[in-house]
């Protein structure tokens, strides 16, 4: 379950009695005859343009649109002709406000995340408003936002900057027992942007005696006492992203601390501490040549990496990565909706996107072959009916990309589309 909506819900005052609808259409459709006072979406770059016709729906009608999220945060001037108001970097200290502006007859185009901004002492998230059932978790959770990093193709050093927000560990830990979770996701981008922050934390999760999964950079691997902390304090999986097997690739991505040759040392840590790696690479960065599908591929085999993810990089609009490849006049279209981590919206250095394409493709056929399967899980004998169960549905998912990203899309017609 999503927790923007569902804060941002928990924001509104309760002196303007609001009456309040959350519809995410990932599970539901949207009913564009709604009657409403006020519409407000969160918007990616991969809903972009069907946040854009909704939008363009719901206005024609006289309801007012509002528009926030990680696109509009970082392209608004993209987003503010699609809305009678947009909302700029995160949201939560500007909503009453804003809010209160449209009662009162005074809504500004545009809200700016103000200085100084603190994730201390939110209201729960209103997780009611959303059909749990419909979900396979709504035991989901944030303790920071934003990272350290400057990674060239991450959307976070763009829209947020580098500072990590943090919200308080008895914060963080009054929503775990209030909501009662027993397995919980952490959404973080990088639980460990603080180690510091990242040990308290995982200390106080420690006698709650909760399983747990987030995300996280490799250099958790480096610091044995918190590897080791996050362990006990329940840690069974994680997501990193390793990115590539290529130093070259990863240090012209600015993700030079990241080492392939520790990859193998590093699954080995985390299955010692019998947490599960969900490693994420993605294709296409300029070193790549037309071998590294498979090479790829089987490194991930070979490490025992339980997840492998892959992707295709993706230079999403206000990025480093963005700016860099349209003065190289390597951009092949603005049509967000194929900005989704699976399409190929740009000329690769060393090959041609229907290589990259179909490449991608290719490495996931072989991380998740029956056999490429079967050598994965015999490194890491725990937990087998889960993880036999997550990489059949990886499977699944692997042999079907088509039906979980937003559009088909011919190669030869890049360029026209642009």
């Amino acid at each position: 379950m999503p927790l923007t909506l569902t804060t941002l819900a928990a924001l509104i005052p309760e002196d303007l009695c609001a009456e309040v609808l959350l519809v995410d259409e990932g599970i539901q459709e949207v009913d564009e005859s709604i009657r409403a006072d006020l519409v407000g979406m969160t918007v990616i770059t991969g809903t972009s343009v069907r946040a854009y016709e909704l939008s363009a729906k719901f206005r024609s009608r006289g309801i007012p649109v509002v528009l926030g999220g990680p696109h509009v945060t970082l392209v608004p001037d993209d987003a503010a002709p699609h809305a009678d108001a947009i909302v700029v970097g995160y949201a939560e200290e500007v909503w009453p406000e804003l809010l209160r502006d449209f009662r009162g007859g005074r809504l500004r185009a545009r809200y700016d995340q103000r200085p100084g901004h603190s994730l201390a002492n939110l209201p729960f998230a209103r997780r009611d408003l959303l059909p749990a059932s419909r979900f396979l978790t709504d035991d989901v959770f944030e303790a920071t936002r934003g990272c350290v990093h400057s990674c060239e193709f991450c959307t976070v050093p763009s829209a947020w900057g580098l500072r990590p927000y943090q919200k308080p560990v008895e914060n963080v830990v009054a929503d775990i027992l209030q909501k009662g979770a027993r397995k919980l996701i952490f959404v973080d981008l990088n639980l460990i942007a603080d180690p510091d922050y990242a040990a308290k934390l995982f200390e106080a999760l420690v006698p709650l005696r909760v399983t747990w999964y987030g995300l996280a950079t490799t250099l958790l691997a480096d610091d044995a006492a918190l590897l080791s902390l996050a362990a006990r304090s329940g840690c069974r999986g994680i997501l990193m992203g390793l990115e590539s097997i290529s130093p070259e690739s990863l240090k012209e991505s600015r993700k030079g601390f990241n080492h392939p040759e520790a990859y193998f040392d590093l699954v080995r840590k985390l299955h010692a501490h019998r947490i599960s790696l969900q490693g994420c690479f993605v294709f296409g960065l300029d070193h790549d040549t037309p071998d590294v599908f498979h090479k790829t591929a089987r490194f991930a085999v070979a490490a025992g990496i339980d997840l492998p993810r892959f992707a295709v990089v993706t230079p999403f609009p206000g990025t480093a990565l963005f700016r860099r490849l349209e003065r190289e006049g390597r951009i092949l279209t603005r049509n967000w909706e194929l900005y989704d981590g699976q399409h190929v919206v740009f000329s690769p250095a060393q090959m041609s996107p229907a290589q990259l394409q179909q490449g991608t493709q290719d490495a996931w056929n072989h991380a998740y072959s029956y056999a490429s399967i079967a050598r994965r899980l015999a490194t890491f004998p725990r937990a087998l009916p889960v993880r036999i169960a997550a990489n059949l549905g990886y499977r699944f998912y692997a042999r079907h990309l088509d039906r979980f990203y937003n559009c088909d899309w011919i190669i030869g017609q890049a360029r026209s589309a642009a």
